[in-house]
């Protein structure tokens, strides 16, 4: 048996936190030791330390709270808009073949045009700096949200239709019944990936529309600067961020789907 195999047994019955923290331990390790081995110097690639170092700074100055609670702002209003937008659109193009067939082809049309390249009109077009960027991180998580929808609804059986229609449900009780709950897992699906993509969007948002506050100004200006450990403290808040909100949908997919798990347990 392979020396790793043990190890990996045993990382495989641990809690899923003991097993994060190994692996994160073991990254930092591996990063420690090639950046020693490599001799690269700290603007070029930075050890943890120097990242740790920059991190204490930036925190102890107010500017890393400061510009991460911006862009917090951004992303957690483009995340809402784009749902509450892609939701209802797709619930129309799966229940209305003609809306389908009139707007189809522009939304997918429209995903070949890079958000980047929209960017620059919606700052033209509105007016405030801020809702500029929710906008951009909008139309970013609007799609996948929208075909995760479309999926959902379209995975209902059309038996369930049937069974429904002979106990003569009226359209409200069909959806709140059947059509949602049925549907739920694949939209959650949806947010999930759409929690990642709004930071990704508010972040070309800060790019695109320069004002002095977010992480992509602070992103920016420690790029222009040379401050290569600024620069990896600020992606790795962008990925705690993002990790975050992904583990608010997971949550939020644990509290509305428990009726699955009991299900299961029940069988």
């Amino acid at each position: 048996m392979p020396p790793s195999r043990p190890l990996l047994r045993w990382l495989d019955a641990r809690p899923a936190w003991l097993t994060v923290t190994v692996s994160f331990l073991a990254l930092l390790l591996l990063w420690h030791l090639f950046v020693t081995w490599a001799d690269y110097p700290p603007f070029i690639l930075p050890g943890p330390g120097d990242v740790a170092a920059a991190f204490a700074r930036l925190v102890g100055d107010g500017r890393l709270p400061r510009h991460s609670l911006v862009t917090l702002s951004e992303v957690i209003p483009g995340l809402l808009l784009g749902a509450l937008v892609a939701m209802p659109l797709g619930y129309l193009l799966t229940k209305s073949p003609l809306a389908e067939r009139l707007l189809s082809p522009y939304l997918i049309a429209s995903q070949a045009i890079p958000v980047i390249a929209i960017a620059p009109l919606l700052t033209i077009w509105v007016q405030s700096w801020y809702w500029s960027r929710v906008l951009v991180a909008a139309l970013t998580v609007f799609f996948p949200i929208l075909i995760n929808t479309i999926a959902g609804l379209r995975s209902v059986p059309r038996e369930f239709y049937d069974l429904m229609h002979s106990l003569r449900a009226t359209r409200g009780q069909i959806f709140r019944k059947l059509e949602m709950p049925a549907s739920l897992p694949t939209v959650l699906a949806g947010l999930k990936v759409g929690a990642t993509l709004a930071v990704i969007g508010a972040l070309v948002g800060e790019f695109v529309q320069p004002k002095s506050q977010g992480l992509g100004y602070l992103l920016v200006t420690a790029r222009y600067q040379f401050k290569t450990d600024e620069v990896f403290v600020v992606l790795l808040t962008l990925g705690t961020m993002a990790m975050s909100l992904y583990g608010l949908v997971v949550l939020a997919e644990r509290r509305l789907l428990r009726w699955r798990r009991y299900g299961h347990s029940s069988r």
